[in-house]
């Protein structure tokens, strides 16, 4: 039996530690409730129907959840990811025509480690690996717009429904979006030293060389990495979402963002575009406006706008982009994703 094999196989002491890290954070994700019901509401003596005790409980509760929601999932995915390299989606994607290529790659986008500060780097690999311009957007789009970690906390939020519906549009976005920036011929607008760039050696698939022990300790280490990153997000936005929960009038936004008012949704995106937060950041809010009434697909199509259209990733998009090509992303993206806010309010009303 050769060592590669062996290590493949998760040792007692790894598995072990697994069961308890999982059996561990199963226990901290059924008490976080109870806890700060009893921390808030007993030990502090504060009401549960005034702005503080409200604002306190949804901020404690809410940071302890989302933090035991995003270790979770970025490790599980982490692991999974780990057996599809850069390399192996590049050889998928390449000589795939225009409509086939547009859904495999939105469909790699989401499983794939990329996000809006890898796009440039991605982004010459695809062109010089043969990927169509239109194609490499879908994968672009994609990959932010439809991550593991909105869907996870969509999921442990809202339940499967919205979050079914906001893996389809988002998908359905990235194919439509890329296939129409692929049928303007946007290699017109493409910098010409994309196109010069050549790869260089062969491509090696370092990621079946890897053992149960090294995914392990790269999901460690990715849970780690992000956490650092993301934390100032995760507590703004956790705290904004407070604030709204707690004091913020219900009625400013159901005036202003609810059903009932025809731009609404078109509001939201507006907002949205100019934000700079990744899921994790603006899941809270999402949350608090779903409480106060704010519908479903105006609230999907605020998340989509800021997590799909941030300023940085299109700041690194103009090293690759001319103006042109960036303004039909930014346009066809931002159209998209109020159409598929106002279905949604059509369809879930």
């Amino acid at each position: 039996m050769s060592t590669q094999a062996v290590r493949i196989r998760p040792g007692l002491k790894d598995t072990a530690r697994l069961v308890i890290a999982a059996a561990a954070w199963l226990v901290v994700f059924r008490l976080n409730g109870p806890f700060w019901d009893w921390l808030i509401y007993s030990a502090l003596g504060l009401s549960p129907e005034s702005a503080a005790g409200s604002a306190l409980h949804f901020f404690g509760y809410d940071v302890v959840k989302i933090t035991l929601l995003l270790v979770g999932i970025i490790f599980i995915v982490t692991v999974l990811r780990s057996f599809m390299s850069l390399e192996r989606t590049r050889a998928l994607l390449g000589g795939k025509r225009e409509g086939a290529g547009n859904v495999m790659a939105a469909g790699l986008g989401v499983i794939t480690p990329f996000c809006s500060c890898s796009a440039v780097p991605a982004f010459i690999g695809f062109v010089s690996a043969g990927v169509p311009i239109g194609v490499t957007m879908s994968f672009l789009i994609a990959s932010p717009l439809v991550n593991e970690i909105a869907i996870g906390l969509l999921l442990g939020m809202f339940g499967l429904g919205p979050t079914l519906l906001y893996v389809a549009a988002g998908l359905t976005i990235a194919v439509v979006a890329g296939w129409i920036l692929g049928r303007v011929h946007a290699e017109r607008w493409v910098e010409p030293f994309v196109f010069q760039t050549t790869l260089r050696g062969e491509v090696v698939d370092d990621v079946s060389r890897l053992g149960w022990p090294d995914r392990v300790a790269m999901g460690r280490e990715e849970v780690v990495s992000i956490l650092r990153r993301i934390w100032p997000y995760l507590l703004v936005g956790i705290g904004v979402g407070a604030i709204i929960h707690g004091w913020v009038p219900v009625g400013f936004f159901t005036t202003y963002a609810s059903a009932d008012n025809p731009l609404g949704v078109m509001a939201a995106v507006l907002i949205g575009v100019p934000l700079y937060s990744n899921a994790a950041g603006v899941m809270p809010l999402v949350q608090s406006l779903y409480t106060a009434g704010i519908p479903m697909g105006t609230l999907l199509a605020f998340m989509m706008s800021v997590v799909a259209l941030s300023v940085p990733e299109l700041i690194l998009l103009r090293r690759i982009l001319k103006p042109p090509l960036i303004a039909i992303f930014v346009a066809v993206l931002a159209l998209s994703i109020t159409v598929v806010g106002y279905l949604f309010n059509l369809v879930l009303a």
